[in-house]
């Protein structure tokens, strides 16, 4: 299987039995190094938070075992009366500080060295047009963004995503920005550096509201019974196959796109979910009814292209606002960017079928299940909202503070920045 071979994958985990029980506990998330790979990663089952003693005599008069499994709402108030979102934040670890997210005011007042700054994107790319604006921005600095070189006719820095910047730059001329939020990041000739990553100039996080632009955001108040997980991929690649192949035939699931495809055709989904084709102007658009696709199931498949530290995409950020329990391959440190106890990190059972029954338990028992909806219904974000607050949303003002400290066009010139391809070389 690769990269994502089941035996350097899976981290070695206790039974099936032990971990009903162990569910009923409080997770531990420990701190992982950039070098650790995925199957060392310890991963806290999901909290059966406070069901002994009084509260589990209270649990067995308020749920009598019944659930239709589809209403979710229901799910909610049997947790409700069983745990709450009281119990819920007291059981909670404490918050413990991270190195896998950027300050969002990283540069500081006084580091300002300009109080206006000026951004020139210069290429046709799928960074948003609604970042067009003037931005007000903290310390009274003003951030102008635009892809018209009539509006920023002398621009502090030019903006690069598609093509590299140019590898000479000398003083009075733009600074280069290089933007690269791929896995397989390349440093090119550029004075600031925009990726995923924390240790990188600038970070800007796949959380953010831009990537779900044209979206039907309809959210289904009924979860499937007896088809628990949603998978879609079109770009089949191996090992995230192999992931698919050997986990999806062992729990009951709807498979979309071209990769693995078990639903008549890529032209299914529509068919199946008619509503998520209404509203909005991205009707025609692929990514259109995903998230209303999605909000369908208790559990979306997430697999990255990659296994990289801080590598986590919108695989993972579209199912938990469409809704529904990720689970998830891919990044060692993605319990920092996400919400307490959201997610089932498939690394943390030591093998398929254990995962598999877990998932099938989950899916039976509406207490468990909804504690993975808590921290939205109960207000506990933990680390999301940092990750939310360095994703591409708030890249202008974050990015025009770190030119500004620089100086802007009048910073001195850097020395080139080898990364051993011109091929891409665009100075436009």
């Amino acid at each position: 299987m690769g990269l994502f071979s089941l035996r350097s994958l899976l981290s070695p985990c206790v039974s099936i039995a032990v971990i009903f029980l162990i569910s009923s506990l409080i997770g531990v998330t420990f701190m992982l190094g950039p070098e650790t790979e995925l199957n060392s990663q310890t991963f806290a089952k999901p909290a059966r938070i406070a069901v002994n003693g009084l509260l589990e005599k209270e649990r067995n008069n308020v749920w009598d075992g019944q659930w239709n499994g589809e209403d979710i709402v229901d799910a909610y108030r049997q947790w409700d009366a069983t745990v709450g979102c009281e119990e819920f934040r007291k059981n909670l670890p404490p918050l413990m500080p991270i190195e896998s997210l950027q300050d969002p005011n990283h540069v500081k007042c006084s580091e300002l060295k300009q109080l206006h700054v000026s951004v020139l994107v210069k290429e046709h790319t799928w960074i948003p047009d609604s970042l067009n604006n003037l931005h007000a921005c903290s310390c009274g600095l003003t951030c102008l963004w635009t892809k018209s070189p009539v509006q920023a006719d002398d621009p502090d820095a030019n903006f690069y995503e598609l093509f590299r910047p140019p590898r000479k730059r000398k003083e009075g001329d733009p600074l280069r920005v290089y933007l690269d939020l791929e896995a397989e990041k390349k440093r090119a000739s550029q004075d600031i550096f925009v990726s995923y990553h924390a240790k990188d100039d600038v970070q800007a996080t796949y959380a953010g509201t831009f990537f779900h632009m044209n979206r039907n955001h309809y959210i289904s108040p009924q979860k499937n019974r007896d088809v628990l997980i949603y998978w879609s991929s079109s770009r089949c690649l191996k090992d995230r196959n192999d992931i698919a192949q050997s986990l999806l035939p062992l729990v009951p699931h709807h498979s979309f796109g071209k990769c693995l495809n078990n639903v008549g055709g890529q032209d299914a989904l529509l068919a199946m979910y008619p509503i998520c084709g209404e509203g909005g102007g991205g009707q025609h658009s692929w990514s259109h009814p995903l998230h209303c696709a999605m909000s369908h199931y208790k559990f979306v498949l997430a697999i990255e292209n990659t296994l990289t530290e801080s590598y986590v995409t919108e695989k993972l950020f579209y199912a938990l606002d469409a809704g529904s329990v990720p689970i998830y391959f891919g990044a060692p440190n993605v319990l920092d960017l996400v919400p307490p106890k959201s997610i089932i990190v498939g690394s943390g059972f030591s093998s398929m079928d254990e995962l598999a029954a877990y998932i099938k338990h989950l899916a039976d028992d509406p207490v468990q299940y909804a504690e993975y909806h808590a921290w939205r219904r109960c207000g506990v974000v933990g680390h999301y909202n940092h990750t939310r607050a360095v994703s591409l949303d708030t890249l202008p003002c974050r990015l025009c503070a770190a030119i500004s400290r620089l100086g802007g066009k009048h910073a001195p010139a850097l020395e080139d920045k080898e990364d051993g391809d011109s091929s891409q070389d665009n100075a436009r």
